[in-house]
């Protein structure tokens, strides 16, 4: 194995095991200091209510500047204590969901999805997961008007309900529920008496109960997302909001959300609303007490003014399906920005990987297990005419490397007659000094398509759950840590293959012996359908690189002779 290869593969290494530590999900840029003080003020000032003035959260207009947000800010807490207990006052159910409604509060619950099983240990094998919110309401309303704030889960609302329709009637609010085609998605409608002027503080989920079956993971990908339309997703983790600290964000967005790794609670622009415009006004983002190193707890609350007395929004919940998501035309499938500040690289990579896995999925009807195998051949026979470049631009460098060497001696003490001396001998072969380089790119080229790889396989939906012969759910790491073995013993055998004809170097040697090793470990616990597609990966190349070593061979380029500083040719 050259030293192009080992860099190569080296750089590789270094992007798999920075990269989940490194490029983190983004957070929205920090609110400053002295709005984050102006919100702990208000809030510790106003102990009674603690209750945001309309113009806090929707004064700023959709051109405003991303400042600091004018005190006082909206409040993340009710103002009033309940006087009735929340209970389900209502279900409307589309094809793929049920959905709990709630009174007091008008507020959507429970949301149960038939489709998709909950993994979490100790729940009855096949029940159903329900995207549950950390308490009662999956949306906290209140209505500010004026001086005045209502918090709905203080009224006690009249109900009525059609097949497709529910309506929660109080004065001086009426919020209606309706089903849409795709499933997973609530029309919300509202009109407000006597309240000009009013805005709708709308307060997201403080959490989300996990079903997955690492909860633990699950749990840390608790965050917030929103977006100003024609600009990048905000993210925000629940773990980087201090408790007792605020952040807010200004400005006008498509939609804002609260998700897991795998679920997605989202409140957007009305699908089919043209042109993109943002119809929420400002965030606040607040940390919440800590219970241990785990945080699974945060408050977010958003504002949506009201149109003559009026407002409309959609409300997801659901999977975050790239499908699904792209369906809603409201880039929502960019909802988790992974790869950090790599996502403008890494985020059109993966929009084709996933593209082309959906499409053989639903063309090849085959186990995703198969899929990422075929996918997984197809890849490295697409690669082939690179590699197949780059080896042999390294059996060109290593048939100059006994003339490069003597050069350098010969030349030690004269370097401008050393570099003309050795740019004479490119020329005579065809090449030029930055041959090594252009050896070296083909095996960077798919360095992108390795990065979406890494984070789609690890993040995506459509891999939870599946089994695939002895794998339990290709999300998951492997229970018997075959897949991992086995994509470390094909490194080893590609390296042991590449060594085989290849001058003797006690560093490549070693490398060849610590990568598979140190790979094999970092990999135990990867999600198996990453380490499947690339054992498959290894597989393939075999017999391309046992070609290619044969070729060097034939090269005569197999061993240097010590006394005579030259390459001989193999035996």
């Amino acid at each position: 194995m050259d030293k192009r290869t080992l860099l190569a593969a080296a750089l590789m290494a270094l992007v798999i095991v920075l990269t989940p530590r490194l490029f983190s999900t983004r957070s929205a840029p920090p609110a400053r200091a002295d709005s984050t003080a102006r919100a702990d003020s208000t809030a510790r000032a106003d102990s009674t209510a603690r209750a945001a003035k309309p113009e806090s959260a929707a004064g700023a207009a959709s051109t405003a500047p991303r400042a600091p947000a004018p005190a006082p800010v909206p409040s993340v807490t009710p103002p009033k204590e309940r006087t009735h207990p929340i209970e389900r006052a209502a279900t409307i159910t589309t094809p793929r969901a049920t959905f709990d409604l709630m009174n007091p509060g008008a507020s959507p619950g429970d949301v149960t999805l038939p489709a998709f099983h909950s993994l979490k240990p100790g729940t009855t094998r096949g029940s159903s997961a329900v995207i549950a919110p950390a308490g009662q309401l999956q949306l906290g309303y209140r209505l500010a008007a004026g001086a005045d704030t209502i918090a709905l889960d203080t009224l006690q609302f009249a109900v009525t309900q059609t097949p497709n329709e529910v309506t929660f009637t109080a004065a001086p609010i009426t919020l209606t529920y309706r089903t849409t085609n795709d499933g997973y998605r609530l029309a919300v409608t509202g009109r407000a008496t006597s309240a000009p002027g009013a805005t709708l503080l709308v307060d997201l989920p403080t959490g989300l109960k996990s079903v997955e079956a690492d909860t633990v993971d699950d749990t840390r990908h608790l965050a917030y997302a929103y977006r100003i339309p024609r600009r990048d997703v905000e993210s925000v983790s629940f773990a980087k909001l201090d408790p007792g600290s605020a952040r807010v964000d200004t400005g006008s967005f498509q939609w804002v959300a609260a998700r897991t790794k795998y679920w997605l609670v989202a409140l957007m622009q009305p699908v089919g609303a043209t042109p993109p415009a943002g119809i929420f006004r400002n965030i606040l983002l607040r940390g919440a007490p800590r219970t241990g190193k785990l945080v699974d707890a945060a408050y977010a609350t958003t504002a949506l003014p009201l149109n003559n007395g009026t407002f409309a929004f959609d409300l997801y919940v659901g999977p975050q399906s790239w499908a699904e998501l792209h369906a809603l035309g409201n880039d929502l499938e960019n909802v988790n920005p992974y790869a950090g500040w790599l996502h403008p690289v890494v985020q059109p990579f993966s929009t084709i990987v996933m593209r082309v896995l959906l499409w053989m999925k639903g063309t090849l009807r085959v186990n995703y297990g198969w899929v990422l195998v075929i996918f997984g051949v197809t890849i490295r026979f697409l690669l082939w005419p690179l590699n197949n470049k780059a080896m042999r631009s390294s059996i060109q460098m290593q048939r100059l490397q006994p003339e490069l060497t003597a050069i350098q001696t010969k030349y030690k003490n004269d370097p401008e007659k050393q570099r003309d001396s050795m740019m004479k001998l490119y020329r005579d072969h065809g090449m030029s000094p930055l041959s090594p380089l252009l050896g070296c790119l083909p095996m960077l080229l798919p360095m992108p398509v390795l990065f979406a790889l890494y984070f789609v396989f690890q993040n995506t939906i459509e891999f939870r759950g599946v089994p695939f012969l002895w794998l339990p759910d290709l999300s998951l790491r492997d229970p018997l840590y075959i897949i991992p073995l086995v994509m470390g013993g094909s490194m080893f055998l590609l390296s042991w293959i590449g060594l085989r004809s290849s001058p003797p170097n006690p560093q490549a040697k070693m490398m060849s012996y610590m990568m598979p090793v140190m790979f094999t470990f970092l990999f135990l616990n990867f999600a198996s359908g990453l380490n499947l597609y690339y054992a498959v990966q290894n597989i393939a190349a075999l017999p391309q690189q046992w070609f290619l070593t044969r070729q060097r061979a034939r090269a005569g380029v197999g061993t240097v002779s010590p006394a005579a500083g030259t390459a001989v040719r193999k035996t």
